[in-house]
C-alpha cells in the first residue's frame, strides 16, 4: 500500500488485529522463505542483507532463520511493515533469528524502500503485498511505483522474490466466459459479495464489456437479485471469477476460525496436513466443537457420529467435513444478509471489511514479467538496470490441492486455486550474457508483442 492511498484506504483494524497476523497470515513460511533461499545460494558475498516487505507474523522469518542453522551464513534482516501493525508472533520471530543472525524492524510504506533502508538490499522479499498495494492504493499506478523503487533499493545482482496468488491462463484477465453455479452457498455469496465488490473494490472491470450478465431460468436477473435456489449461468470476464472463487475461499476460512458454525477446524500446523492423498488434495480435517448456538443438539450428534476423537478433538473425512460446511454455510449467508444473527452480521462484516475490497489478481503471468521489466528500466536507476528471472526455475506456480478438491467438487469449471512465485534478478543492462538467459524464459511465458515491448525498453536504455 502507500502513503496517500493506503493511509486512507488500509483495512488497517482487521488487517493488524492479532487474530490475523498472528493466525491466518502466518503459515506457509516454507513456501514464503523458497526464493529467499535459492536467492542465499546464488549471492557471491558471504554477507546477505535481506528485506522483507509485510512480514505478518513472521513465518518466513523463522523458517530462514531454521535454514541458517544448518546451512550457517551472515544475514542481516530489515523487515518493513506498515505503520501501526505490530504482532507478538513477528516479535517471537524476530528473537528466534536473531540467534543465528541479526535483524530489525522498521514501519512505512513500500514505495518509500529506498528511504526506509539504511543500505542497499542484496534480497527484497514480499509475499501477498501486490494485491494490497494495488487494492488499497491508487491501483496500477501505486504497483507500477512500487516496481520501479524495487531496482533502487536492490544491488546490482541482487534479487526479489515474489509471492502472491496465481492469476489465470489465459491473455486477458478481461476475456469473458461462462461459469455455472448450482449450490446454495454459492449463489448466496455471488448475490452478497460481487456488487459490493465492484460498487466498493479497486479492480480493472471498468470496460464496457466488462459488465457480468446472470440468467436464472433462462431469464436475465441483477446479481443482487440472484434466487440461491436456481442454478446460475453467468457471462462475465474470467478475472471477475478469479476474484470471486478467490474471496469465496477466504471467506469460508475466515467463517471457520470464527467457530460461529458450531464448530473450528485446525487451519494452521501439522495437524493441517493430515493426508489421505496428497497429490489428490484429499486430507482429514481436525477440528473442535465451539459453543455456538447456531449447532443445534442433533447436528452436533450426526458430526461427532461422522467423526473419530483424536485427543482432545476430533477428526473427519474432508469431503464429507466440506459438504457439512456448505450446508452449515449456507445458513451462516442466510441469518448474515437478513440480520437474523448478530453473530452472523458481525462475522460476515469483519471479512467484507478485510477482503471485500482487494482484487487478488491484477495481472496474468504474461503481464506480470512484462511489467516488472518495463518498469523496472524506467525506474531510471543509475546503475541502469532491470528485473527479469534468469533460469527457468525461477518462475513457478504452488497449487493448493485442497482447495483445489473442494473447488472441483462444488463447481462446474473451477479455475485453478495457486500461488504465483517468481525470483527477479536486477540485472545491468550491459550484462548480455544475463539479459540474454532472462529474454530466453521470458520468451517461455510472454507473447510476442509483450517480449517486444521488454526488448524496446531495453534497447532504449
Amino acid at each position: 500500500m502507500t502513503q496517500e492511498g493506503g493511509m486512507n484506504n488500509f483495512a488497517r483494524e482487521h488487517k493488524s488485529a492479532s487474530s490475523y497476523i498472528d493466525v491466518a497470515a502466518n503459515d506457509h513460511g516454507d513456501e514464503k522463505g523458497y526464493l529467499v533461499r535459492h536467492a542465499l545460494a546464488r549471492l557471491s558475498s558471504p554477507n546477505a542483507h535481506v528485506v522483507e516487505i509485510g512480514p505478518g507474523g513472521g513465518a518466513a522469518v523463522r523458517h530462514l532463520a531454521s535454514h541458517l542453522r544448518t546451512q550457517p551464513r551472515s544475514v542481516h534482516m530489515t523487515l518493513i511493515e506498515a505503520p501501526g501493525v505490530v504482532s507478538k508472533s513477528l516479535t517471537d520471530a524476530m528473537d528466534y533469528f536473531d540467534t543465528v543472525g541479526t535483524s530489525a524492524l522498521v514501519h512505512g510504506w513500500a514505495q518509500d524502500l529506498s528511504t526506509l533502508i539504511p543500505m542497499s538490499a542484496d534480497i527484497i522479499s514480499a509475499s501477498a503485498l501486490m494485491h494490497e498495494v494495488y487494492s488499497y492504493g491508487s491501483g496500477y499506478a501505486d504497483l507500477y511505483a512500487l516496481i520501479r523503487a524495487l531496482p533502487t533499493a536492490l544491488a546490482e545482482y541482487g534479487f526479489f522474490a515474489y509471492r502472491d496468488v496465481y492469476s489465470v491462463h489465459t491473455a486477458s484477465l478481461h476475456d469473458r466466459t461462462i461459469h455455472t453455479y448450482t449450490g446454495q452457498p454459492w449463489l448466496q455469496f455471488l448475490q452478497m459479495f460481487t456488487p459490493h465488490y465492484l460498487d466498493n473494490g479497486r479492480h480493472p472491470y471498468h470496460r464496457s464489456n466488462d459488465e457480468p450478465v446472470a440468467r436464472q431460468n433462462s431469464q436475465i436477473v441483477a446479481l443482487s437479485s440472484l434466487d440461491d435456489r436456481v442454478a446460475a449461468v453467468i457471462e462475465a470476464p474470467i478475472g471477475l471469477f478469479r476474484e470471486v472463487q478467490r474471496h469465496y475461499v477466504t471467506m469460508r476460512d475466515h467463517v471457520w476460525r470464527s467457530g460461529v458454525l458450531g464448530f473450528t477446524p485446525v487451519l494452521d500446523g501439522q495437524l493441517s496436513n493430515d493426508w489421505v492423498d496428497f497429490r489428490a488434495g484429499h486430507k482429514r480435517v481436525h477440528f473442535s466443537f465451539s459453543d455456538s448456538a447456531r449447532m443445534s443438539s442433533a447436528q452436533r450428534a450426526n458430526l461427532r457420529a461422522l467423526s473419530e476423537s483424536y485427543g482432545d478433538h476430533f477428526v473427519i473425512d474432508g469431503d464429507i467435513f466440506d459438504a457439512i460446511t456448505d450446508l452449515a454455510l449456507a445458513d451462516f449467508l442466510t441469518a448474515a444478509a437478513g440480520a437474523v444473527d448478530e453473530t452472523c452480521v458481525q462475522v460476515w462484516g469483519s471479512w467484507l471489511e478485510r477482503e471485500g475490497r482487494e482484487t487478488y489478481v491484477y495481472l496474468t503471468r504474461d503481464e506480470l514479467l512484462t511489467e516488472f521489466a518495463v518498469n523496472s528500466i524506467e525506474a531510471g536507476t543509475d546503475g541502469e538496470t532491470v528485473l527479469m528471472p534468469v533460469h527457468a526455475d525461477d518462475v513457478s506456480t504452488r497449487t493448493r490441492a485442497y482447495y483445489n478438491r473442494y473447488l472441483s467438487n462444488s463447481l462446474a469449471n473451477p479455475l485453478i486455486d495457486a500461488k504465483q512465485l517468481v525470483l527477479f534478478q536486477n540485472i545491468p543492462i550491459t550484462d548480455s550474457v544475463l539479459l540474454q538467459s532472462a529474454l530466453s524464459v521470458l520468451g517461455e511465458h510472454c507473447t510476442k508483442p509483450s517480449l517486444a515491448r521488454v526488448m524496446s525498453a531495453v534497447w532504449r536504455s
